[in-house]
């Protein structure tokens, strides 16, 4: 889509913060750049990715010194490194913003999502776009909470059971228009997710149901559970 001047520019990317060390994963490399499924976790994220149409370019943000994802970038299509990650997920979004600040639109659509979802799948994708292309605010893929929830206390023990009722889990992708993206991040730097700060300005996100199979990597039983579901999706 072309800007009212100037070159063309995109409007809709997603960006990809890949800078985690994962040391809750407990590799001696980041999680995701570990082999799952006969590829690195990072690759299956962005084929996974690639299924949505309506996203034009993919932004993979990796800290100043590291390598290891540019081969795996170099074999995607639509896909750029950008080595500007920062100290927090948000540092980080919010650095990839500015730095792609020449490229897109300033209503353009920004899709963030996890390097360590790697399972999300087409009709997820293809929901999200269809239920916020002309929403006014944007939205997250997220699931119902199913279990009972217990709020522990200092001790390890059970403080209180939490209802669950209108309660869901946040997943990604989640998605923003880019001048509001960045007006929130910088409003709210502290923030673990992207939803949080468009909250924090007065907005409400919406919710679009996602799936159960769309796990983020942080153990190794989620790497295993993750090559199941990409194995199935394969086989499908």
């Amino acid at each position: 889509m072309t800007a009212a001047a100037g070159p063309q520019r995109y409007g809709c990317i997603a960006i990809v913060p890949a800078g985690g060390s994962g040391s809750r994963f407990g590799a001696a490399k980041p999680k995701q750049y570990i082999e799952i499924a006969g590829a690195p976790v990072l690759e299956h994220t962005l084929r996974a990715l690639r299924q949505c149409e309506a996203v034009e370019h993919v932004f993979v943000v990796v800290p100043a010194e590291e390598d290891r994802a540019d081969a795996i970038v170099t074999r995607a299509d639509n896909a750029t490194v950008l080595r500007c990650a920062g100290a927090q997920r948000a540092d980080t979004v919010r650095n990839a913003l500015a730095a792609v600040a020449k490229l897109v639109r300033r209503d353009a659509w920004v899709l963030v999502h996890d390097a360590a979802r790697p399972s999300v799948g087409k009709a997820d994708l293809d929901r999200l776009i269809a239920m916020l292309r002309d929403h006014s605010v944007g939205g997250l893929l997220a699931v119902p909470v199913s279990d009972t929830l217990k709020r522990a206390d200092e001790a390890g023990g059970v403080a209180e059971t939490v209802p669950r009722e209108r309660m869901w889990r946040a997943q990604t992708p989640q998605m923003f228009r880019y001048d509001t993206l960045v007006h929130a991040l910088a409003a709210s730097p502290d923030v673990t997710d992207e939803a949080q700060a468009i909250e924090a300005l007065g907005l409400v996100p919406r919710l679009v149901p996602g799936s159960a199979r769309n796990i983020k990597i942080t153990h190794a039983d989620d790497a295993e559970l993750a090559a199941f579901y990409l194995r199935d999706q394969t086989s499908q």
